[in-house]
């Protein structure tokens, strides 16, 4: 082989294992000649291997990195040479601009390049990133196509939440395409326009025009931004309107950009907003950093009470990547339609600008006043924020509230709340609180106190204590003294929408009930527990217990405006019952039984409604004078706006066996139906009511209220035998039988029984004792001659007249025709007379013999002569 040969050979091969040992510590010197030309305290980090794939060289992984901060992260990146042109391939690109912040502040040395002269530098290139992601904005991450002349850069970006098409050729940019997507934004928004850049692209455009369609409050609105030089505006209007809602003219020097008297209106609904804007930003060319910024909006709103002004005033402070320290001020009133605010918010404006919070100062304070639902009035509304943390972690502090408030039906009240919030925002982090407040409720007459804890973590609402104290509560008929309503188990309510739930226990204890009539309830519990959906959907059962009235046992369900339930008494023994009564009646349940069924339903526009059945079989009953015995009572009914309805599918039925008193009854019937308090349009009617008294039966077909005509009570075959026996007179005895009809009035001005009469069925007898017939005649000769012959008599007819007012005073027109014996001779005897007597006195003394004696003597004639018979 020739030497020069050799040499060679040797050549290529040194050259080669070179170029092997190159390749395979790669790894070792790239990144070390590339920090020759990047910004100190910044490198370059290979992972994994290079190596030469498809006519390309292929890097696994490639990170930028700044301190230790990764500032950029690149996967599966390829170079390589094709058709004249470099190309740069990436599968994912993730850029972190937190890392920005750790970049050395460099100075650049010689004089700035126009942008014409990059443009120069510029290789034939065509970059494409499957994924371009910037971090915090991962939202708008998408695919990055760019492409590169010197004459021409062309960029297309897709992705779900952002889409651009822009091409820049010299100075002249132009945004063919711009479409953002943000879930504040109802529809997307879409731009378009072009751009003049300045010489050395270190500026502000030297003119441009910008235009845009977006949607807001479902308004189609129209976007135009222009500006020539170093000013220029920025406008915002619905379509098919001449004035502007928004209004931004703007001047920009080297030193400000100024947006001096801008002006915004907001005109629909029921709330008109206007006001002005004036913002200043200091040596902006020096980055935001650097960027003073100075401000003043004030908001303009007319409603409740007049016209408000509120101001914040902004600055000076600055924005920044790091560490924002930006001072904010809201002041003044704001007066809408319903409600009027009052706010002194000072604040500042703090952290990084990707991620900053707001705290509140001290003196910060909130106050509204107005009407918050349709009917509640708030006379005040306040909530002190000094120190509370406004950031997107949540609120983080003391947070307390004030409200004092009332309704027209309902009352008046006042409400505090004192807590502490912990990185909180609905159903994320953490609120606890402590409660009470006091007020009064008008609809039960009542006054209220309250008080409790709870808190909210998460999706979950939990009520640890609950302690409401009325004084009473009076509705209708019934006063309930000193209700108090409490926790038996803690209330929870998760409003995760994938598992809601809401459950809880709940007691009420409350002292007697007393009742118009004079009857009372003893002391009463009432359990019960609720499990449902949330707090407008949810089932509730439980049990009522009152001493020994009980349990009362209920359920049902509430669905956010209405409550409904029902309730069963089942069968228990009616003696229990006793402290229902009224001490004065002096009545004692002896025995019996009694089960009832009720529904019930309750809303605040409708009020309260029941109806059900409640029964009574073979009830007993004493009271000083009467025995009541085998009482069967039957009461359907419903009750609605205060009235009640008795028999709704069939009559109110009352059954009485005996009633024992100095009159006995027997089978006492009666039905019931209609409405209390009557009207002409509902009546009430007592009906069927029917006794057996004295030998005979009483009945009264029908009496309706309000009345029209007299309801006549019906005496048929009363035996006056009997009649005696009861009153058990010593001065006469009597015996027959009578009828008669008593016309009933209850709401005539005068008359209780008008027309009403008594007469005989068949024949009567009357026997006067001896002793009073003497006593007559001893005292009066006239009279004692006349008493000779009414000593025993037999009747043939009698008929009366009755007349009863609503004082009790009885009138009485008698007529007698019979036949007297005496001495062995008959005598026809015709008496007339007229009685009259206060009915409510007799019936309390019930002494019949003496003022019959007392008439007699007053009273009593002779026969004629030709009435005598031998």
């Amino acid at each position: 082989m020739p030497r020069s040969l050799r040499r060679l050979l040797a050549a290529l091969l040194a050259l080669t294992l070179l170029v092997l040992g190159l390749m395979l510590s790669l790894t070792q010197w790239l990144p070390r000649l590339a920090g020759i030309w990047l910004p100190a305290q910044t490198r370059i980090v290979l992972d994994g291997s290079p190596r030469w794939r498809d006519g390309a060289l292929w890097f696994p992984a490639v990170r930028y990195l700044a301190g230790e901060c990764v500032l950029a992260s690149v996967e599966q990146a390829s170079l390589g040479w094709h058709h004249r042109r470099w190309r740069l391939n990436a599968h994912q690109v993730t850029l972190d601009s937190d890392c920005l912040q750790q970049l050395p502040a460099g100075e650049q040395a010689g004089a700035p390049k126009s942008l014409a002269a990059w443009q120069q530098l510029l290789p034939g290139a065509d970059i494409q990133l499957d994924t371009l992601a910037i971090a915090p904005w991962q939202q708008y991450a998408g695919r990055f196509d760019l492409s590169l002349t010197p004459e021409q850069q062309t960029l297309r970006y897709r992705g779900d939440n952002l889409s651009v098409d822009a091409r820049l050729q010299g100075q002249h940019l132009e945004v063919e395409q711009l479409t953002l997507r943000h879930q504040a934004l109802p529809q997307p928004v879409t731009l378009h326009g072009a751009f003049d850049l300045p010489e050395f692209a270190n500026g502000l455009p030297v003119s441009g025009t910008l235009e845009g369609d977006l949607q807001y409050a479902g308004e189609p609105l129209r976007l135009t931004l222009d500006w020539q030089q170093q000013q220029g505006k920025l406008e915002l209007y619905t379509r098919g309107d001449g004035q502007p809602l928004l209004s931004l003219p703007w001047q920009a020097d080297p030193q400000q950009i100024r947006i001096v008297q801008g002006r915004y209106r907001w005109p629909t609904g029921d709330q008109t907003l206007s006001g002005f804007l004036d913002l200043r930003l200091d040596n902006w060319q020096q980055g935001l950093e650097e960027t003073q910024i100075t401000g003043r909006l004030n908001v303009l709103t007319q409603g409740r009470g007049g016209k408000g002004n509120a101001v914040l005033s902004i600055g000076p402070g600055k924005l920044s990547m790091t560490d924002s320290a930006l001072p904010l001020r809201l002041t003044g009133e704001s007066k809408l339609a319903a409600m009027q605010l009052y706010a002194a918010l000072p604040g500042n404006l703090s952290g990084p600008l990707l991620d900053p919070q707001l705290k509140f100062q001290p003196g910060a304070l909130l106050r509204l006043r107005g009407r918050l639902l349709s009917t509640l009035e708030v006379d005040e509304a306040r909530w002190p924020l000094a120190g509370v943390r406004l950031a997107s972690q949540g609120v983080d502090g003391r947070l307390q509230a004030i409200l004092k408030a009332h309704d027209p039906s309902f009352g008046q009240f006042q409400l505090h709340l004192d807590g502490r919030a912990a990185n909180f925002w609905p159903d994320k982090g953490e609120w606890t609180w402590r409660y009470w407040g006091a007020g009064e409720m008008l609809p039960l007459n009542a006054a209220w106190t309250l008080k409790g804890t709870g808190g909210w973590r998460d999706t979950l609402i939990h009520l640890d204590s609950l302690d409401a104290g009325f004084n009473q509560m009076q509705y209708g008929m019934a006063q309930v003294l000193r209700p108090r309503l409490t926790l038996s188990a803690p209330v929870n309510w998760q409003r995760d929408l994938q598992a809601p739930a809401f459950n809880g226990g709940f007691r009420i204890d409350a002292g007697e009930t007393l009742f118009d009539f004079g009857g009372r309830l003893p002391a009463s519990s009432l359990r019960f527990e609720a499990k449902g959906q949330d707090p407008s959907h949810f089932i509730w059962r439980g049990q009522l217990q009152a001493q020994a009235i009980g349990p009362l046992r209920v359920h049902g369900r509430w669905d956010g405006a209405r409550l409904r339930g029902e309730a069963w008494w089942p069968t228990q023994s009616l003696t229990v019952f006793q402290p229902l009564l009224k001490p004065d009646l002096k009545m004692k349940i002896r025995a019996g039984e009694l089960r009832a069924q009720v529904a019930f339903s309750a809303a605040a526009q409708e009020g309260f409604s029941a109806g059900g059945h409640w029964t009574v079989k073979q009830g007993s009953l004493w009271t000083p004078d009467n025995q009541i015995n085998g009482v069967d009572f039957s009461l359907p009914f419903r009750l609605k706006d205060q009235q009640w309805q008795f028999g709704v599918r069939g009559p109110v039925s009352l059954r009485i066996g005996e009633v024992t008193n100095q009159f006995a009854m027997q089978n006492i019937r009666a039905d019931l139906q209609g409405y209390y308090p009557w009207r002409e349009d509902h009546p009430l009617t007592l009906q069927d009511v029917s006794l057996d008294l004295l030998g005979g039966q009483v009945t009264l077909p029908a009496l309706r209220l309000p009345q029209h005509d007299a309801a006549t009570l019906s005496l048929r075959d009363i035996s006056l035998s009997k009649l005696v026996t009861a009153l058990k007179p010593k001065q006469f005895a009597m015996s027959g039988n009578i009828n008669g009809e008593l016309p009933l009035w209850v709401n005539n001005p005068h008359w209780l029984v008008h027309n009403g009469w008594i007469a005989n069925s068949g024949g009567l007898t009357f026997r006067m004792d001896k002793d009073m017939a003497d006593a007559i005649t001893a005292g009066n000769v006239a009279a004692g001659a006349a008493m000779d012959w009414l000593r025993y008599m037999a009747i043939s007819r009698s008929w009366a007249t009755l007349d009863l007012d609503n004082l009790g005073n009885l009138t009485m027109q008698a007529q007698v025709q019979g036949v007297s014996r005496f001495s062995n001779r008959e005598q026809t005897v015709n008496l007339n007379y007229r009685h009259q007597q206060n009915l409510f006195q007799l019936w309390r003394s019930l002494r019949f013999g003496d003022n019959l004696q007392s008439w007699v003597e007053q009273n009593a004639t002779l026969p004629t002569k030709r009435d005598q018979q031998p």
